[in-house]
């Protein structure tokens, strides 16, 4: 029997430890996507508990401790923090199978030097060590991202950010770990939202314009694009239903953006064709600035709707959708590589069952404009798991380059979430391992090396063009 998450850990073979162990457990982590907050990155912040830094805002935990049937009230209630971590503890003891069990197990280790099982007997034990050296300035937010060995973090702003905490940290010369705003315009695509008249507001007042019709948009973005440079900004994400693709226009559009801002109701063909020609319009600005396009989609948010009405949106009430048109995804990267204005690109479906259509088109639209152009992102969410990984990175192997891969990312709010990186690693140093051991691959030393520190950290800053 292997013992409980020791150093060797999901490697079974002498070839995933040493690839492990001498070429990827100490790469850098460079986290090209996540949702932490770079107020907190700047001011350097202090957590008073673990409940602080664990519970708050990770909705991966709080679906688990409702599975179990905790009161909200110990979830995003007001129960004190040391009974909420209580619950949590409880909860762990019976999500076996669960990556969440293993995240907070690597955590506990990693940061705490705790190795035993958390559960509702060891609770306050673990309570009182992880708070005890929470309260230690070694373990300050700033001392957290140092000590997970971490280059480059890209937050998710929204386009009428004024960025100043970005600013705060680039000029602080205490912080060597560069803070990027990553580009999240969600909140100008979605004209079918109720809000998305008042945001277009703001945006105009970010951009200090008058937006009253679709080339004004454009205008009014461009400008916000121009400042995401000026601020390091190379690197854009999207959040949708799916790839939409319902061409339309110029004309058309105008008068859909005109029509919306004067207060009426769209049809869907008529949201189609704005977020269609909106999200054309930004891939060429992505390729024009030589930025990194991400697109995330097949996930149906919100479900809950009294919960939603109650909590808000981000809170444990997602879920993976089924639909994930790829016709609609072909024709709207063709659309762009038919001007030759297609930008490096990273897809990524919450549905696991799109990993093979999206690996084989993404090999309709590689070429010489960069290694590796068009990325299949890694495992995503409810794809974060043990299969989930090992899925996609097989599905990305057999399919392009894995060599190319550029490798995970955290996709979270906590700031303890690193030793997501090492998971990764791990299982993609046990599934080369396999084939090397099984011949499917050679002992090739300088190889297998490169392979694996590319993967680990290296094809990403290649990649992203990052300056480290």
């Amino acid at each position: 029997m292997n013992k409980f998450m020791d150093q060797d850990f999901l490697l079974s073979t002498e070839t995933a430890r040493h690839l492990f162990h001498d070429y990827a457990e100490n790469m850098p982590v460079l986290d090209y996507h996540c949702h932490i907050s770079p107020q907190e990155i700047a001011e350097d912040r202090q957590f008073d508990n673990i409940s602080q830094v664990w519970l708050g805002g990770d909705h991966y935990k709080w679906r688990l401790m409702r599975a179990n049937g905790v009161p909200e009230a110990y979830i995003t209630g007001d129960a004190p923090d040391r009974e909420k971590f209580q619950k949590y503890a409880e909860t762990m003891e019976k999500c076996i199978g669960n990556p969440v069990y293993i995240w907070t197990h690597l955590e506990l280790q990693r940061f705490f030097g705790y190795h035993g099982a958390l559960n509702s007997r060891t609770a306050e034990e673990v309570w009182n060590l992880c708070n005890e050296k929470l309260r230690d300035p070694a373990f300050s937010v700033r001392n957290l991202i140092r000590m997970s060995n971490v280059t480059l973090i890209c937050t998710t702003d929204d386009p009428i950010d004024d960025l100043k905490w970005h600013k705060f940290i680039k000029e602080d010369p205490t912080f060597d770990v560069q803070v990027l705003p990553a580009w999240r315009p969600d909140k100008t695509t979605n004209i079918e939202k109720p809000e998305w008249v008042e945001y277009i507001g703001k945006l105009a007042a970010a951009a200090d314009d008058e937006i009253h019709c679709f080339g004004c948009i454009k205008r009014a973005i461009r400008k916000r694009l121009e400042f995401f440079v000026a601020n390091g900004a190379s690197v854009s994400d999207h959040g949708l239903d799916y790839v939409v693709y319902e061409p339309a226009t110029e004309d058309e559009v105008n008068d859909i953006v005109k029509r919306r801002l004067a207060g009426e109701t769209l049809t869907a063909k008529e949201v189609a064709q704005y977020k269609t020609a909106f999200m054309l319009f930004l891939g060429r600005e992505y390729h024009r600035l030589n930025w990194v396009m991400q697109l995330h989609y097949s996930c149906r948010r919100n479900n809950n709707s009294a919960m939603f009405a109650k909590l808000g949106p981000d809170t444990g009430y997602d879920a993976v959708s089924d639909f994930g048109p790829v016709d609609q995804t072909a024709m709207f990267l063709d659309d762009l590589a038919s001007t030759g204005e297609l930008p490096k690109t990273i897809l990524y479906s919450l549905n696991g069952a799109d990993n093979n259509k999206l690996v084989s088109l993404m090999g309709c639209f590689q070429n010489d404009e960069a290694i590796g152009k068009m990325q299949h992102g890694s495992a995503w969410w409810f794809n974060d798991t043990l299969p989930g990984m090992r899925d996609q990175m097989t599905t990305l192997a057999n399919g392009g380059v894995f060599g190319n891969f550029i490798g995970m990312l955290t996709d979270s709010r906590s700031f303890l979430s690193y030793p997501r990186h090492e998971l990764f690693r791990r299982l993609a140093c046990q599934m080369i391992g396999e084939w090397v051991e099984n011949g499917q691959y050679p002992d090739d030393e300088e190889a297998l090396k490169e392979i694996v520190q590319g993967i680990s950290y290296n094809n990403a800053v290649r990649y992203f063009g990052f300056n480290l």
